[in-house]
């Protein structure tokens, strides 16, 4: 019986200590493990950190480009990407609140939805335009203040949006988006302040989207995914310590970013032009490319709700309904974004000719897309209609960057502004309209009819304006032989919003008093001198 204990005892001290090995090597092995899985993180990690650096490195030398690290515009491009993916951390976080388009509800509610999205540029035109042109001598502290405001505006919805306070919610977000839209115009006027010599308006206005758009698509599925997580309000509290460092950003702006105030005007009169009548008197030029991208821009917002409520009535056939509006939408997209590729590839070509052609362009795909309306004449003209749209607003801006003095730029983007939008919300309402009645080629058509009747009209203008700046070329002419021969820009038309006209009046045809000069017409330059750049910043 003792051998029979001791060899029980043996067989039970020789499996625990089985035991014991195995918990050792089991141990030794999750050591190893987790070391090779810290080994493995930190590698990653490393790789991450390294990723991100090059990226910005790559994204710095993008920005810094051909001078523009000496002017401030590579400041100004980091700064409105920034400013971007802010707006885009607050969509995403807004989402299933307020911004969703109710795509499956009725059409009284989407109607309800674009005329909610004017109010703000209702307050943007004769508001924060005035304002920005009195305090362009503080640009830089206008442009921190719209960031600082919005970083408070996002913590206080932060804060209403648990509990679902919608009355702070409301008025909160259409603040952030007038803030916004303030901030954009301010970021327009002081353009050509930080324009370098070696890049053209239209090119620097391209640079300045392109890396905006992808700061925004990058920013848009973070904070889609931090809010399904996280929760929509801890998006908001990011956003509000991103604007935040935006605005100190924006106060290290460079001091030439800020115009000086101009001296004398006001005791001496006469020449500072009535600021109401100015907004509204832009001359032919700015006033042609606006009534081109008005026509784009009524085509945008009516294929938009068009094309979606067929999609979504199946009278758009080809696809099912969740598929096609992602395909419209992926095309939309890539049109946006190539339309901003290809204005930094223009700088050689005339922003009037740019702003006709695109209208020229979305004309002709119209037509065909209504003769041969399927699925993808469809997505076509989704993308053509964005490429147009993107295209010709930036050459509109380097329009009006040029044309247009110092102390009525803002109050004039913010007019062009306020007239886009405008005409975008009247084009979706009256593609909720047709899109109850008619099909697919009949609405196509009648925007074609639309489009080619704005395009033959702009057309008839303009030539009927080179003819009379031709008549009165060859009346100075004749009354003074020794007279210089015209610059290219009058000639053409395609100079200054005020060419043609006389000498003895001012940017708005009015008299010219005596021993005055106009400040908003920039002929500089002498008769006799070729104008290849008509605006370069003294700083570059």
């Amino acid at each position: 019986m003792a051998a029979g204990w001791k060899r029980v005892r043996q067989a039970a001290g020789e499996a625990s200590r089985q035991v014991g090995r195995s918990v050792s090597a089991a141990g030794r092995a999750s050591v190893r493990a987790g070391r090779g899985t810290g080994r493995t993180a930190a590698r990653a990690g490393r790789g991450a950190v390294g990723g991100t650096r090059r990226a910005g490195r790559a994204a710095r030398r993008l920005t810094h480009a051909q001078g523009a690290d000496r002017t401030g515009l590579g400041q100004l491009i980091e700064l409105t990407a920034a400013h971007s993916a802010g707006d885009a951390l607050v969509t995403a976080a807004l989402a299933g609140t307020l911004f969703k388009l109710p795509v499956n509800e009725a059409r009284g509610q989407v109607a309800l939805y674009l005329l909610i999205t004017m109010i703000p540029f209702v307050v943007v035109a004769p508001f924060v335009g005035p304002v920005l042109d009195r305090f362009r001598s503080g640009r830089r502290f206008v442009m921190a203040g719209t960031l600082f405001g919005r970083g408070l505006l996002c913590f206080a919805m932060a804060a209403a949006i648990v509990p679902g306070d919608v009355f702070t919610i409301f008025p909160a977000a259409l603040a952030v988006l007038v803030l916004s839209k303030a901030y954009n115009v301010s970021r327009a006027a002081i353009m050509p302040s930080v324009l370098p010599a070696d890049i053209a308006l239209v090119t620097a206005n391209a640079r300045v989207a392109l890396f905006a758009l992808v700061a925004a698509g990058v920013a848009v599925p973070i904070g889609a995914g931090a809010s399904a997580w996280l929760g929509a309000e801890w998006v908001l509290r990011g956003a509000t310590v991103l604007f935040l460092l935006q605005g100190v950003l924006a106060v290290r702006l460079p001091r030439h970013v800020d115009s000086p105030d101009l001296e004398g005007l006001d005791e001496e009169g006469g020449d500072r032009p009535h600021r109401w009548r100015t907004m509204l008197n832009v001359g032919p030029v700015v006033a042609e490319a606006m009534y081109a991208n008005v026509a784009v821009r009524v085509y945008s917002g009516f294929l938009l709700f068009y094309l979606l409520f067929l999609v979504q009535d199946r009278n758009l056939p080809g696809l099912p309904p969740t598929v096609a509006v992602a395909v419209l939408a992926v095309a939309a997209g890539a049109g946006g974004l190539a339309g901003t590729a290809v204005a930094s590839w223009v700088r050689n070509h005339s922003p009037q000719v740019i702003v006709l052609a695109t209208l020229a362009v979305t004309t002709a795909i119209t037509v065909l897309a209504a003769v041969v309306f399927q699925m993808w004449s469809a997505v076509a003209v989704a993308l053509v209609a964005a490429f147009a749209q993107g295209l010709g607003k930036l050459a509109l801006d380097a329009i009006v960057q040029r044309e247009i003095g110092e102390e009525v730029r803002s109050s004039t983007f913010g007019v062009v502004e306020a007239f886009l939008q405008i005409a975008w919300v009247l084009g979706g309402l009256v593609g909720l309209w047709l899109s109850l009645f008619a099909s697919g080629s009949a609405g196509l058509a009648a925007m074609a009819a639309v489009l080619a009747g704005s395009l033959g009209w702009l057309l008839f203008r303009r030539r009927g304006r080179v003819r009379d700046v031709e008549a009165r070329v060859e009346a100075a002419r004749g009354t003074s032989p020794a007279a210089s021969p015209a610059p290219d820009d009058a000639r053409t038309g395609n100079g200054s919003a005020h060419s043609g006209r006389s000498a003895h009046t001012d940017a708005w045809g009015r008299p010219r008093p005596a021993g005055t000069t106009t400040v908003v017409a920039r002929h500089a330059d002498p008769p006799t001198e070729k104008r290849t750049r008509p605006l370069t910043n003294p700083h570059g």
